[in-house]
């Protein structure tokens, strides 16, 4: 009675379920089974993709120089041009279908979303009987057997929804977002290790390129970090930081003008007047004087009490 069910599953499925589309998507699918006792095969290749969901038994599954242990639930994905086995002696009840994109009928972003498969390192899961994956194929196979061929629309949605879920089940998801995490740790750690140059080299030119070198950086990605990670340009960066250290100085010392210039990297004193009375609404010479009257006016307040 099995067996009768899954031929009859099975050549339902290859009759009506060859051709499916979904989410400008279209896949050719080459075959589907259904076997109940599915022992060794040789180790083989093939140019598509091949799903395989383990419905009871037991086996191992080789693929490259991996080597995979088949139960209850495991679902394993052959990724195409991958050199591949699997082995059992008593014998696996092995859901499966092989399948491949056609190109010229979908689009270029699904595309190349789904074809990410075929680099996954997730390729394998042994406990997946409650997946969306799993739910959706045992359905499918649950209503073919059934010889449900007249309803050829509804097996096609189910069967194409089937094969989507592959896209999901077998993504890099959690690498990926690993990726990123450590991929926006190292720009957080390249931007620090930027400011802190910057802080303790003001009195030097700062080229792009100089910073960028010393950190073994490039040019664009030191200057992208200052744009999207601070909202501003690294030459304003550079301005800004250079008059708050001026400022500073002014503030807290009597060094000259002229050597403050020359501490906070300004070419000339000509320059840094412009620069530092554009950002701050004042001259340098009277931002000192209005903290020099202003600590005045502290000492004096001082003594009268």
């Amino acid at each position: 009675m099995v067996n009768h069910s899954c031929r009859l599953s099975e050549g339902i499925l290859n009759q009506y379920a060859t051709k499916l589309s979904g989410e400008g998507i279209s896949f050719k699918v080459h075959y589907w089974g259904v076997n109940p006792r599915h022992f060794n095969n040789l180790l083989h290749k093939h140019s598509f993709f091949e799903v395989c969901y383990v419905l009871s038994g037991e086996g191992v599954y080789h693929e490259l120089d991996g080597q995979y242990q088949l139960k209850k639930g495991s679902v394993f994905l052959s990724r195409p041009n991958n050199q591949h086995q699997i082995l059992s002696e008593t014998g696996l009840f092995l859901l499966f279908v092989a399948f491949e994109i056609i190109d010229e009928e979908s689009k270029d972003d699904a595309i190349r979303t789904f074809n990410k498969l075929a680099i996954t390192n997730k390729m394998f899961l042994n406990a997946a009987d409650d997946s969306p994956t799993a739910l959706i194929w045992r359905a499918l196979v649950d209503y073919t057997s059934k010889g449900g061929a007249n309803e050829y629309s509804f097996i096609s949605n189910m069967a194409v929804t089937l094969i989507l879920s592959f896209r999901s089940m077998f993504s890099d998801e959690k690498q990926r977002m690993e990726n990123q995490e450590r991929l926006f740790s190292n720009r957080l750690s390249h931007l620090y290790q930027a400011k802190l140059f910057i802080r303790d080299n003001l009195s030097d030119p700062l080229r792009l390129e100089h910073v960028a070198n010393n950190l073994h950086i490039s040019t664009r990605h030191l200057s992208r970090l200052f744009s999207e990670e601070l909202g501003e340009s690294y030459s304003n960066y550079i301005r800004r930081k250079r008059v708050e250290e001026a400022a500073r100085l002014l503030e807290t010392t009597s060094i000259p003008i002229k050597e403050i210039t020359d501490m906070t990297g300004f070419g000339s004193v000509h320059s840094f007047t412009r620069v530092f009375t554009s950002m701050m609404n004042v001259s340098p010479a009277k931002y000192r004087k209005k903290y020099e009257v202003n600590e005045v006016n502290h000492e004096k307040r001082i003594i009268n009490e």
